[in-house]
């Protein structure tokens, strides 16, 4: 006797699954993967800069116009300083004195001033424990530690910064002199 075998019946209203190739699943998995990781290494990867900074800082653009006002109102009479050469205490101090170093300046007023503080405190640093608030550049530890091999000539002014940073007119401080370039 012959047997055939028996039909199964199947319900028009369950669609039939098909089996998935494994082949087709592992290469939508590595597929996913590899524009995941491109994705990724796009988000982290640092900005190449178009050009050298010259500052001492990277400003972010809400800190730029305080800076520019900064360098408007005070490297007009004398060399812009960076923010980090001097604690905060000084730069709040400045700011609010019209005897400027001997001479009377009009001081600032808000929102300029606002504005100038605000870039002159994110990019300053606080007083150290054991340091006295210093008033002038030369009495700066930090400005010291900034030029360990440099002899200081007893009575700094701003004006000698010129003969070591010759981009100091631009607020550049990072390009020096070639005597100073490869000084170890």
């Amino acid at each position: 006797m012959l047997r055939f075998p028996r039909r199964v019946k199947t319900n028009p209203s369950k669609p039939r699954r098909q089996k998935r190739s494994p082949i087709v699943l592992v290469a939508l998995l590595l597929i996913w993967s590899l524009c995941l990781g491109l994705g990724l290494a796009q988000a982290i990867e640092a900005p190449q800069p178009s050009a050298v900074v010259g500052t001492v800082d990277v400003v972010p653009d809400r800190y730029k116009f305080g800076q520019e006002l900064y360098l408007e109102n005070c490297a007009t009479c004398h060399i812009g300083v960076p923010p980090s050469v001097l604690p905060t205490q000084t730069w709040r101090d400045l700011l609010q004195d019209s005897q400027h170093y001997g001479v009377e300046v009009k001081p600032l007023i808000d929102p300029p001033r606002q504005l100038v503080w605000n870039y002159l405190q994110t990019f300053s640093r606080q007083v150290a424990v054991d340091e006295k608030v210093p008033y002038r550049v030369s009495e700066s530890q930090y400005f010291k530690v900034l030029h360990p091999k440099v002899e200081l000539p007893r009575k700094l002014n701003l004006a000698s910064c010129v003969t070591c940073h010759p981009g100091v007119s631009q607020f550049n401080f990072r390009s020096l002199t070639a005597d100073w370039e490869n000084a170890p």
